[in-house]
Formats: C-alpha cells, structure tokens, sequence
C-alpha cells in the first residue's frame, strides 16, 4: 500500500528549553526513536517544523531519506502542521505522530494502516470517548480538504479536522490493549518529569519486566 508518514516537530517546548523532539532519550533524540519504529511500515516520511532554523536543527540528526517541511502558515498549531504535510506528499494514505512518543508502538501502527482501506481515517478511541488524532492514518485527500475547511473556519485543532470527516472507523483502546497492553505508545514526553519515567520505562523495558511504571503514574 502507498502510504507516508507526517511527523509533527514544530511545537512549541518552552517546558524545555529546547527542540523536543531533540530532547535526548537513552542517547538519542525522541524524533529518532519514533522514526526508527515506523521506518519499515511507510514508504516515505515527512518531518513538519514551524521554521526554516528549526529545521537546519533537525537536518542534524534526521536519516538522509527523510523530508523536512516548514509550516506554510505562521501559526503554531497541530492542524497546520497536519495539513502542511497532507500538502506536500502524494500518498493515498499518511500517517500522523508527534515527535514526542517514543514508546510507539509497531504493532499498533501496523493494525492502523491495515484497516484504513477505503476508509477517511482510522483512529485510536479511549472507553470514555477521547480519541487520539495525532497517532492515526488519514485518507490525505479528504484530510486535506476537512484541514482546510476548518482552518478557514478559525479553527486551530485536529479534533475541528475529523468532526468533519465521514468514513471514520475508530478503533477502541480495548483492542489496542492487546497488541500493547500498557498502551505506552501513547506515552508523549512534555515535561522534564516526564523524560525521567520515560527513562525509567525504557530501563524497564530493557530488563524485560512486563509491568509498566507508565501504568502506575497514569
């Protein structure tokens, strides 16, 4: 299947103090370790930033063969970053992350893009109605389209986006669960706080012990 991955790196980290999506983990930038865990399962990836400086940052680090695009409106906001990036691929279907999930999960991914045949989008639901708009797979036609009708209506968020999307199949966390019981490919990394349980989740991991500190914190 032709499809691509958008990763979102333009938002702002003031909580930081730095790029996030630089922000080191286990030796490595965040961006890197989302990178390296959809690499197999899309044929291209496009990496968003808000600047042409923010970008000569990530060029740094980023593998040759992914593509760095500067938002084309000056406003900060997921949905522009979504739809600069549904702009500039020629997939039928994409993949959107932040750069701030390094746990993401391939098996979950996986599942998402099988199901998104002939569908507008496939997108992760919490039991109490959440979903999660920013680790999905979206028909980048029609994305395109709904992005601009809300971005043109003032609307800033993703959710704006997918209200006026049809042909949406939302997949519950309750399936996810089996694939990645602590579900950590949600896990996103705001805060300094939160870099020391992702370190303490990946030690974890690396120990192979199945409970998840994630889980506890959450």
């Amino acid at each position: 299947m032709n499809n691509s991955a958008i990763i979102l790196a333009g938002g702002f980290s003031k909580r930081f103090g730095q790029e996030k999506g630089l922000v080191l983990l286990d030796g490595k930038p965040l961006i890197l370790h989302v990178i390296e865990k959809i690499s197999t399962l899309v044929n291209k990836c496009v990496v968003v930033v808000s600047s042409n400086t923010q970008g000569e940052k990530f060029n740094r680090v980023l593998p040759p063969e992914s593509e760095i695009i500067v938002d084309f409106m000056d406003v900060r906001s997921p949905l522009v970053g979504a739809l600069t990036g549904f702009k500039n691929i020629s997939s039928e279907y994409s993949l959107l992350l932040p750069c701030d999930t390094p746990f993401v999960s391939r098996s979950v991914i996986s599942l998402l893009l099988e199901l998104c045949v002939n569908k507008a989008a496939v997108i992760p639901r919490w039991t109490n109605g959440y979903i999660e708009p920013l680790q999905a797979v979206y028909n980048v036609d029609l994305a395109k389209e709904s992005a601009k009708k809300a971005l043109t209506e003032g609307s800033r968020d993703m959710c704006s986006m997918v209200e006026k999307m049809r042909g949406i199949r939302y997949v519950s966390t309750l399936v996810l669960r089996q694939l990645d019981p602590q579900l950590s490919t949600f896990f996103n990394i705001n805060t300094p706080i939160d870099l020391k349980k992702a370190e303490a989740i990946l030690k974890r991991q690396k120990r192979g012990e199945g409970e998840s500190l994630w889980k506890r914190w959450r």
